[in-house]
Formats: structure tokens, C-alpha cells, sequence
């Protein structure tokens, strides 16, 4: 066979494989971009004032300079079953106000594995406290004040025993609760104004779509425990579904 023949025999299949491995990437790029789980990596598309955050505990927190007020009722109507998370439903007329401005307690879910970090490390799962605030003008957006509770592995705990049996099985559907059967308070044991008087302050987002970034967090020092088979449970309903932690952008916590 000539050099010349050879040579056109080569460059043919060089071009067969090319053509190959760029449908393979395509195939795989097209994958990816059509996958709605896939996670949100860190990045400034949403924003520079992301959620959630890596907290240093070392660093110097003023407890002191937000004003909390509480008007809480502490009744809790319905359990849902969001497929991605667990729910607890808030009955209406309890508020929290802080920062000249107040809030309307909605909902609480979960998180597993935790979304924030307590100087590097991961909790097995966290607890997001939703108040809302609506728009104060037509061009103005909701603001929110969450409050973040950390769970580490332990006893079982009274709260979650409350309402564990009473999610339903099937994802999008709710559940209504009698009223009294879960109490909040079960939670701490302890008044939650108590307990809102050792926290971590910033301003952040909310860590779902649409990521809006009118969120003051309070995530609080106390660390709460829950037994293994309680956590794994509501990790076997909602998976994996924390967000990655977000760069801090020179943000001061307090």
C-alpha cells in the first residue's frame, strides 16, 4: 500500500473518531443541561449575598444589636409531603418582628444534610423556620426572616416524634393536624424567644428558586438532637437536598 493511501486511511478514521467524541460530549452536555436535579454550584449568577454559608464561630457575633419581638401561637395546622422536602404548616396569626420590619410565620422544612456549616462541618440535618413579608410596594419583592435550627445525631426527640407518623406517604399531599398534637415548643423545650437570643445574624437568600436575596438569617447556636432512625426517616422521604454552601463576599455576621 502507498504512503499517500495510508496517510488518507488515517486521516479518515482521525475524522470518524473526532465527529464521534463530539456527539458523545454534546450527548453529555444536552444531559446535564436537561437534568432539573442536578445541584447549583456555587457562582455569582444568583447574586453575591447567596445562601447558605460556611460560619466561622470564632469571629465576633453582637447578639445584641437586632431587636427580636415574638407574637407566637405556636400552632401548627398540617404536614406535607413536598416530595423534595418535609412541611409543617404554621396557622395564621402568629409574627415575628425585627429590624423595623414584621413577618407572618408560614412553614418549616428540612434539610438533609444541613446547609449550613459551623466552621467546616455538616449536621446530619437542619430546619428552616419561614416567616414572611410581603411587598411593602408594587416594585418592592417579599422579604423573609428565617430561622435555621442545626440537628445532631442522638435521643430521639419529642418533636419530630409529634408528626413523623403523620406525613403522608405519597409526595404532594398534605395532611392536617389536630390542633395542640405538635407544639414547637416540644422542640427546645424552652420558649423560642429564649432560644432566639444565641444566634448567627447575616443577609442572604433563600437557598431553593428563585434564590431572592431578601433573607435575614438567624441560625441558632443551640444545636438540637434527634435520634438516627428520625433523621433517616425524613431523609428517606425528601433524599438529599441541600444546597452548596456560597461564597461570603465580605459579609459581616453578627
Amino acid at each position: 500500500m502507498s504512503y499517500s493511501l495510508m496517510l488518507s486511511f488515517l486521516l479518515f478514521f482521525m475524522g470518524l473518531s473526532a465527529c464521534s467524541l463530539q456527539t458523545q460530549t454534546d450527548g453529555q452536555e444536552n444531559k446535564l443541561h436537561n437534568n432539573e436535579e442536578h445541584y447549583i454550584i456555587p457562582g455569582i449568577s444568583h447574586g453575591l449575598i447567596q445562601s447558605p454559608i460556611n460560619i466561622l464561630s470564632n469571629e465576633k457575633h453582637d447578639t445584641k444589636k437586632h431587636q427580636i419581638t415574638l407574637h407566637f401561637q405556636d400552632e401548627i395546622k398540617a404536614v406535607e409531603n413536598l416530595g423534595h422536602t418535609v412541611q409543617l404548616d404554621f396557622s395564621k396569626g402568629s409574627t415575628i418582628s425585627s429590624d423595623g420590619m414584621s413577618y407572618e410565620f408560614k412553614q418549616m422544612h428540612f434539610h438533609t444534610p444541613s446547609e449550613h456549616l459551623i466552621d467546616g462541618m455538616t449536621f446530619p440535618m437542619e430546619m428552616h423556620i419561614v416567616n414572611y413579608a410581603p411587598p411593602a410596594t408594587e416594585n418592592d419583592i417579599p422579604h423573609y426572616l428565617v430561622i435555621a435550627v442545626l440537628f445532631k445525631m442522638g435521643k430521639k426527640n419529642e418533636f419530630i416524634s409529634e408528626f413523623l407518623t403523620q406525613i403522608p406517604k405519597q409526595s404532594h399531599n398534605t395532611q392536617k393536624l389536630e390542633k395542640g398534637r405538635v407544639k414547637l415548643h416540644d422542640l427546645f423545650n424552652d420558649d423560642l424567644s429564649n432560644e432566639l437570643k444565641s444566634y448567627y445574624h447575616y443577609r442572604g437568600s433563600l437557598t431553593t428558586p428563585p434564590y431572592t436575596e431578601t433573607v435575614n438569617w438567624f441560625v441558632l447556636k443551640h444545636i438540637i438532637e434527634a435520634s438516627p432512625e428520625q433523621i433517616r426517616a425524613i431523609n428517606d422521604i425528601e433524599g438529599d437536598n441541600a444546597r452548596h454552601i456560597q461564597a461570603v463576599y465580605g459579609r459581616h455576621i453578627d
